[in-house]
C-alpha cells in the first residue's frame, strides 16, 4: 500500500523552516537552498510545494499570523479590561511563543515599507483587530472615540514589540509600559 502523504503538514514544515529562517537571518535568507536545508529536504521538495519565494513567504505569514490569531482568540476573560491588557501583552514577545514569532512578524512589517504586496494582508487584518479592541474599550470606557484609541494601542504595542525584540525596553518594563497605556486609555477605570 503507498504511503500516505500529509501534503498540508509538508507545507508547514517548509513553511515552519521559512519562519526560522526569517527569525535567525532576515527575509533575505530566504532561498531555495536554505529553506530545504533548515527544514532537512530536498529542494525539489520546497519547489514541489512553493513555485516561487513570494509564495513561501506569503505562507509563512500566514503560519504566523494564524498562530497569533490562536494565541489572542485563547485569551478568555468576561472582564473587558483584563482581556484587552492580555491581548496587548500577547502582542508583545513576553511568551516563548511570541518570542519566535516576533522577529518574523517584525521582518515583514520592516518589509512592507518597500514592498507593499507584503503590506496588504497586515492592512486587513487591522481594521478587524481595531474593531475588536475599540469594542472592548467601548466595553470599559463607554463615549470618547474608542476606535482611535484602540489604533493608539495598536501602533504603541508595534513599536514596543520592536523595542523589546531589540533590548531597548526589558519584558517586565513592557508590561509596566501597557499597564500604563492602558490607565491613559481608559481612563483609570484600569485595575
Amino acid at each position: 500500500m503507498p504511503k500516505q502523504v500529509d501534503h498540508d503538514e509538508r507545507r508547514r514544515q517548509i513553511g515552519d523552516a521559512v519562519c526560522r529562517l526569517i527569525a535567525t537571518r532576515g527575509l533575505d535568507a530566504v532561498s531555495l537552498r536554505h529553506v530545504a536545508a533548515e527544514a532537512g529536504v530536498s529542494m525539489g521538495r520546497v519547489q514541489h510545494y512553493f513555485a516561487t519565494k513570494d509564495e513561501m513567504l506569503m505562507f509563512a505569514f500566514d503560519l504566523i499570523s494564524e498562530r497569533v490569531a490562536a494565541r489572542l482568540g485563547a485569551v478568555d476573560s468576561d472582564d473587558p479590561a483584563v482581556c484587552l491588557r492580555a491581548i496587548l501583552l500577547e502582542l508583545l514577545p513576553l511568551s516563548e511563543a511570541a518570542r519566535a514569532e516576533a522577529p518574523v512578524l517584525a521582518a515583514f512589517l520592516a518589509q512592507a515599507v518597500v514592498e507593499p504586496r507584503l503590506g496588504l494582508p497586515l492592512h486587513e487584518g487591522n481594521g478587524a483587530m481595531v474593531a475588536w479592541l475599540a469594542g472592548m474599550i467601548t466595553a470599559v470606557r463607554p463615549g470618547g472615540d474608542s476606535a482611535k484609541d484602540a489604533m493608539v494601542l495598536l501602533a504603541f504595542v508595534d513599536g514596543l514589540m520592536m523595542q523589546v525584540l531589540i533590548g531597548q525596553v526589558s519584558a517586565e518594563a513592557a508590561v509596566e509600559l501597557v499597564d500604563h497605556q492602558l490607565a491613559l486609555v481608559l481612563g483609570g477605570s484600569r485595575r
